[in-house]
C-alpha cells in the first residue's frame, strides 16, 4: 500500500510538471507585443483644415491606446497648401487630404509610403448668420439682392482647395455666376469670416457648421456630397516613425475613429 501511494505521488508530480510547461512559455511572451502597445515614435501630421477638431481628439485617443506614440505636431491648412509643403520637403509623417486630387500630387511625387486610405466623406452647406436674416435658401439666392437691395457678401474657398473645387462644381451645376468677396486658402478662413460677420454667407463643410457651435447656421445643398469627394490619408515616405505613421493612418478606419467622425459631421467613405 505504501509503495503504491509513493508511486501515485510520483506520477502526480510528473503530470503537474508537464501541465506547468505551457504556463512558463506564456510568461516568456511580451504582453506588449500581443496587444500592440509596443508601438513607439513621434509623429508630425498635416491634415485638411476641416479635420482639425476630429484629429485633435483622434490623436489623444490613439496615444491612449499606444502610450509609446506622441504627436509632436498637428498642422492644419488647405489640402493644396499641405501637399505643396510636403512635395517641397516639409518633415511630415502623415498626410490627410480633403480630396483625392491633392493626395494624388503627393503620390505622383513618390512621397507616400503606402496606398492612401479613404476614411470619410462630407457635404457642403451654405453658412449664414444665426436665424438666416437674409432669408437665403439656395445657391441662387447668393447672387440675388436682399430686401435692402444689397447683394449678399459671399466668401468661398479658392478653386485649388477641395472645398473651393466642390463649390465651383455646385455653382456651375446650378448655373450661378457668383463673384465672391474673397477666395480663401482653407475652409476655416471662410467659416471665420461668416462667424465674425465679415461675410453674409460662405460655402463650408457640414462638419464646420457643427464645430461653430451655433456661430453660424447651415443650409443644406442638394447633391453636395458627390461634389465634396472623399477624405484620404497616407503615411509619408521617409518618416522617422514609419510603423506608427502606418498604424495611425489605418486607425482612421477603426470603429472608434469612425464613430467620432460621424459625431462631428462626417460621412463614411
Amino acid at each position: 500500500m505504501r509503495t503504491l501511494a509513493v508511486a501515485a505521488v510520483g506520477v502526480a508530480l510528473v503530470l503537474a510538471g508537464c501541465a506547468a510547461e505551457p504556463a512558463e512559455t506564456t510568461q516568456d511572451q511580451d504582453p506588449a507585443k500581443t496587444d500592440g502597445s509596443s508601438l513607439e515614435g513621434a509623429l508630425s501630421v498635416s491634415a485638411a483644415a476641416s479635420l482639425q477638431p476630429a484629429f485633435e481628439q483622434l490623436a489623444q485617443d490613439f496615444t491612449a491606446e499606444h502610450p509609446g506614440v506622441t504627436f509632436e505636431n498637428l498642422s492644419f491648412d488647405g489640402s493644396s497648401v499641405l501637399a505643396t509643403q510636403i512635395i517641397g520637403g516639409a518633415p511630415v509623417d502623415v498626410f490627410a487630404s480633403a480630396d483625392e486630387n491633392n493626395m494624388t500630387k503627393v503620390v505622383d511625387a513618390g512621397l507616400t509610403a503606402s496606398e492612401p486610405i479613404a476614411f470619410a466623406t462630407s457635404s457642403l452647406e451654405i453658412a449664414v448668420a444665426p436665424g438666416n436674416p437674409l432669408g437665403i435658401e439656395t445657391l441662387a439666392d447668393l447672387v440675388k439682392p436682399a430686401a435692402d437691395g444689397k447683394t449678399p457678401v459671399v466668401v468661398i474657398c479658392a478653386p485649388e482647395v477641395p472645398c473651393g473645387a466642390a463649390s465651383t462644381k455646385l455653382l456651375e451645376r446650378d448655373k450661378v455666376e457668383l463673384t465672391p468677396a474673397s477666395e480663401e486658402q482653407n475652409v476655416t478662413a471662410v467659416l471665420t469670416k461668416v462667424t465674425a460677420g465679415e461675410a453674409d454667407a460662405g460655402l463650408v463643410y457640414r462638419s464646420d457648421i457643427l464645430r461653430s457651435e451655433g456661430g453660424v447656421e447651415g443650409l443644406e445643398i442638394e447633391g453636395s456630397i458627390e461634389a465634396a469627394g472623399t477624405y484620404v490619408i497616407a503615411p509619408v515616405q521617409g518618416s522617422k516613425s514609419p510603423e506608427a505613421a502606418q498604424a495611425f493612418a489605418e486607425y482612421l478606419t477603426s470603429d472608434r475613429a469612425q464613430a467620432l467622425l460621424e459625431k462631428l459631421g462626417f460621412g463614411p467613405a
